[in-house]
């Protein structure tokens, strides 16, 4: 009994000497959080909030102390507390974290295809399973609002821009070549398989300060960092025959790729516009390495290869044959490697490549010499800083070193090119709904001697739980064609100012998004012959040039898609509006170039029947006339091609063969065989007329992926 008694003396003046500490946790609105975690930093002191989400416990600590409440889904709220004196009851309000539902995203301008992004639009696997893309990035990609479907060139036309004004960027590093060589009107597909990359981003415009040399569009592909451990695979369809295979363990992967193809099986079966004297003949190789060093670290390094050969008669209205042969062997080589890592609990992050590309065409045309030849080494590196609130501030650079050269009728023009640009921006979060992105590039090319400075700025404000309007304008330059600066090193950039207005929502599966833009060109070149206007699409710039030309385009996008209404049922529908004239290059005078169409719509429906295993999708693209030259209208690119119709269906079927599986697939193109024209042209007399059309009209496509190993799985929504 003297034992309690002696222990009682000595607890009871430290339990007297323990201070209350009670209060309340809710959320920004005052409702309750039950169960949210309240303590006192470094001690054991602390307690949960019962149903009214009020705490109490005590503590010993004295003076002061950190006092930290968590709840799921709530951002942490620590606070000093002063424990010297009475210490009243608190409330504490806790902000949730941001996420899709209560924070607003930048988007005007921007279409995602990932995985990983937040109101991504697209699945990557999107790409491989719409009809008529043709399992081409670029080609899925000119389904989407804002781009436009022109035939007989090779390039992403988006929103009144030529091919040449949208540049592809793999992991941050622009591609040199990402389109097999341009052969006179067929179009070429894109070099790279869409299986390589997680995400797709395509900016329509108003697109971010850390990418250059583009006037209308950047189309941003990111590859993955793991591959599935999926073993060996084999390929094989009426183009060529594949072999790939990928390995994976905890940190690193690897993933092989070797084909051979030739289209002279396909050209027997599917009847051609274009009268080939070597069908295209290629072989290639890819290699991809992943490795991860840390926690947060990953580097990839990626290579390939490839080799083609063919050879065509061309249409050639000014010889007296109306054809010029065509031989064409092409080399190409591109590597890539990057590395990204973060640090100080993600506070700091560093993106970083190095790339080189070389690519060189032996051309010949009648035996004359129209070689072609380039390469590109470049290096980049972005740091990124998270502050509080989610703002961040990055700012990076790059540099580029770029030797062109160009046969023409036998003479060889070349040019050196070092390019540098600096930038920095930055996510500014004013509220949750609230946010935006100001940023600044700086650029100098060393072939005309020039610097830029350009602002870009983007806001977005969130209407409701699920919708958001978004504004986004800045100035974007890029160097004139490397055709014209072999005569004229004198040329200033090329300047084109963007402003975009966007709104949409986003519910349920269902997405509906409009844009409106304005874009104003400046300092475009302008070419003086003294001579008729030259409509040959691929004649060399001779005469004098200078900056004296300008333009604007305007319009507005819509874009629809349900995944809900209908199980198993996805469609969607684009259409888009541009009305744009510019002068420019040979025009004397403003007009619609040739091509620009003014209305563009698709309708794309994929439906999955599950006992059959098998995705059925669909297609209609329809493009509204082109201007074209008339040598007999006195009025300039006043006459318009018919508008071009197109209905494509795509089966894919998945088979367990021998507990392999086995992927058949099979695509009709223009089922309708409606005969499209894309252009015409004329003869010098201007007596004659051509038409330029498809490389064929209707034609179709079947092949097989067998994966030989039993851990290789392919879901119904990856289709």
């Amino acid at each position: 009994m003297k034992l309690f008694y002696c222990l009682l003396l000595f607890v009871t003046p430290a339990v007297f000497a323990q201070k209350s500490i009670q209060g309340k946790v809710t959320d920004r609105k005052g409702n309750a959080l039950p169960g949210a975690n309240v303590f006192l930093k470094g001690t054991y002191d602390g307690g949960t909030t019962d149903t009214n989400g009020v705490f109490a416990f005590r503590t010993s600590e004295s003076d002061t102390a950190t006092i930290v409440a968590s709840y799921v889904g709530f951002e942490v709220f620590e606070n000093k507390i002063d424990l010297k004196e009475g210490i009243p009851a608190m409330t504490i309000k806790l902000e949730e974290l941001a996420n899709e539902l209560n924070t607003v995203v930048i988007t005007a301008g921007a279409f995602e295809a990932s995985d990983e992004k937040r109101m991504a639009m697209l699945k990557p696997l999107d790409i491989v399973t719409t009809a008529g893309a043709a399992a081409d990035i670029t080609g899925a990609m000119q389904f989407l609002p804002g781009a436009q479907r022109v035939g007989e060139q090779e390039g992403l036309f988006v929103r009144g821009g030529s091919g040449q004004e949208t540049k592809i960027v793999i992991d941050g590093m622009i591609v040199q070549n990402p389109f097999f060589s341009s052969l006179p009107d067929v179009q070429s597909r894109g070099r790279f398989n869409p299986f390589m990359f997680k995400g797709t981003s395509f900016s329509t415009g108003g697109y971010s300060a850390q990418y250059g040399q583009a006037l209308s569009s950047v189309l941003l592909l990111n590859t993955t960092d793991k591959v599935s451990n999926n073993g060996l695979g084999i390929s094989l369809n009426l183009a060529n025959a594949g072999l790939n295979y990928d390995y994976a363990n905890k940190n690193q992967s690897v993933s092989a790729v070797v084909y051979y193809g030739n289209l002279r099986p396909l050209f027997k079966l599917v009847k051609q516009n274009v009268e080939w004297l070597h069908a295209p003949e290629f072989k290639g190789s890819s290699l991809t390495y992943r490795w991860k060093p840390t926690k947060n670290g990953v580097l990839k390094v990626y290579g390939m290869y490839s080799d083609s050969h063919l050879s065509m008669n061309s249409n050639d209205p000014s010889s007296d044959s109306g054809k010029m042969r065509l031989v064409l062997k092409n080399k190409n080589a591109f590597t890539t490697s990057t590395y990204t890592d973060s640090w100080a609990d993600g506070r700091w992050t560093l993106n970083s490549g190095f790339s080189y590309s070389r690519n060189k065409d032996d051309m010949t045309y009648d035996g004359v010499n129209f070689d072609r030849f380039d390469e590109r080494t470049q290096a980049r590196i972005v740091l990124t800083r998270l502050l509080t609130g989610n703002n961040t501030v990055l700012f990076g650079a790059e540099a580029h070193a770029i030797n062109i050269g160009n046969g023409v009728d036998g003479t060889l023009y070349r040019l050196k090119d070092r390019y540098a640009a600096a930038f920095v921006e930055s996510e500014i979060y004013i509220t949750r709904a609230l946010a935006a992105r100001i940023g600044v590039r700086s650029e100098y090319s060393s072939v005309i001697s020039r610097a830029n400075i350009a602002p870009r700025l983007s806001f977005a404000y969130k209407t409701g739980r699920y919708s958001q309007v978004s504004l986004a304008a800045g100035q974007f330059y890029q160097n004139p064609d490397y055709r014209f600066l072999y005569l004229n090193r004198s040329l200033k950039y090329e300047r084109a100012d963007h402003l975009i207005l966007n709104y949409q929502i986003i519910k349920n599966q269902r997405t509906f998004r409009v844009e409106t833009f304005y874009k104003n060109y400046a300092q475009l070149v302008r070419e003086f012959t003294g001579l008729k206007y030259d409509a040959d699409p691929y004649r060399f710039p001779w005469g004098t040039t200078n900056n004296g030309g300008d333009g604007y385009a305007r319009g507005f996008d819509f874009f629809w898609r349900d995944q809900k209404s209908i199980k198993n049922l996805d469609y969607w529908v684009t259409y888009s509006f541009v009305d744009s004239e510019r002068l420019f290059q040979q025009y004397a005078q403003s007009a619609t170039p040739t091509f620009i169409s003014n209305h563009n719509i698709s309708l794309i429906t994929k439906k999955w029947f599950e006992k059959a295993k098998t995705n059925l999708s669909a297609t209609y693209a329809y493009t509204s006339g082109r201007p074209y030259y008339n040598p007999n209208n006195d009025e300039f690119l006043k006459d318009r091609t018919p508008a071009v119709h197109n209905v494509s269906i795509q089966a894919s079927k998945l088979q367990s063969i021998k507990g392999n599986l086995v992927i058949f697939y099979a695509t009709v193109d223009n089922i309708l065989n409606t005969r499209n024209v894309f252009t015409y042209r004329y003869t010098p007399d201007g007596r004659t007329r051509y038409a330029v059309g498809p490389q064929s009209y209707r034609s179709f496509f079947v092949g097989m992926q067998i994966m030989l190993s039993k851990k290789a799985k392919v879901e119904k929504d990856d289709f």
